[in-house]
């Protein structure tokens, strides 16, 4: 069996801000832009891993889900605990400054944890933490 990770969904409050943190701050690519009644899914990716995606969807349009489920999700990701995402870069220290330098809210300074791997923390423009691990 071959199975590869295809496509990862983060909920997205702010179609814009959410477009220009990835396609500008982390240099994604952006490989699809749909809107649908008002609402807006964004699909990106890292140059030179086209088969690799994050779509950026409005959270409230799963289905099934109640108002009180809604507001619950509103208040996780308003904390940073509803979705989360883990990147890798060669160069975590350039990564940094370069997130440093378009004003991204920073969670966490690169360290190098306990269990051995180097990395840094940001939040997305909808709340959405980013671990970035330096590859070695």
């Amino acid at each position: 069996m071959n199975i590869c990770i295809h496509a990862s969904f983060l909920p997205q409050t702010d179609p814009e801000a959410s477009l220009t943190f990835y396609r500008d701050t982390l240099g994604f690519e952006v490989r699809n832009d749909v809107g649908y009644n008002g609402l807006r899914w964004i699909t990106v990716g890292p140059k030179g891993q086209p088969d690799t995606s994050i779509v950026l969807h409005p959270p409230a349009v799963t289905p099934g889900i109640t108002e009180d489920e809604r507001r619950t999700i509103s208040e996780m990701m308003a904390k940073g605990t509803f979705g989360m995402l883990i990147l890798s870069t060669l160069n975590l220290d350039e990564t940094f400054a370069r997130l440093q330098a378009r004003d991204a809210e920073i969670v966490e300074e690169p360290t190098l944890q306990p269990y051995g791997v180097r990395d840094c923390a940001v939040r997305d423009p909808a709340g959405n933490l980013l671990r970035i691990q330096e590859r070695r």
